[in-house]
C-alpha cells in the first residue's frame, strides 16, 4: 500500500542546512518555495531519497490548527502511495488534521495523526505525475 516515504523537518531557517544536503552529501534541490527574501519550504533529492524542510512561518501559514505542534518536534511523514482511498479506509479510527485536498503539485493528501501523536501525510498523485 505504502510506495515512497518522505521526512519533511521543520526548522526555523532552511538556507543554513542546504549546504550540508548538497554540497556535503550531494543532494540536488528539486523544488522550492519562497516566503519573503527565503525559503519557506524546499526539497532535496538524490538516488531516488528525498528529504523536505519547512519553516515554522510557512507552516503557520499553511497548516495553522497544527503551527503550535510543529514547534515541539513530533515526527512528521510524508508518504506517497498508490491508492489514497485504501489508505483512507485503513487509517478511518485515526485522528484528521488536514482534510482530503488538492494540491499546486498535483497530489491528493490526506494527514492523520497516529496513536503515539506523529503527524502522517499520505498522497496520490496522478498517473502522470507518479515516478
Amino acid at each position: 500500500m505504502v510506495k515512497k516515504l518522505t521526512p519533511v523537518l521543520f526548522v526555523k531557517e532552511i538556507e543554513p542546512v542546504l549546504p550540508f544536503w548538497i554540497e556535503g552529501l550531494g543532494f540536488a534541490k528539486t523544488a522550492e518555495v519562497p516566503e519573503g527574501n527565503k525559503l519557506g519550504f524546499v526539497i532535496l533529492e538524490k538516488d531516488g531519497v528525498e528529504v523536505m524542510y519547512q519553516t515554522y512561518a510557512s507552516a503557520d501559514k499553511d497548516l495553522p490548527s497544527i503551527a503550535a505542534d510543529v514547534r515541539k518536534a513530533p515526527t512528521f511523514l510524508y508518504m506517497q502511495v498508490d491508492n489514497l482511498e485504501e489508505v483512507k479506509t485503513a487509517v478511518k479510527r485515526a485522528e484528521v488534521y488536514m482534510p482530503e485536498r488538492k494540491t499546486f503539485y498535483g497530489a491528493t493528501e490526506i494527514g492523520v495523526k497516529d496513536p503515539a501523536g506523529h503527524f502522517i501525510t499520505f498522497a496520490q498523485f496522478a498517473a502522470a505525475l507518479q515516478h
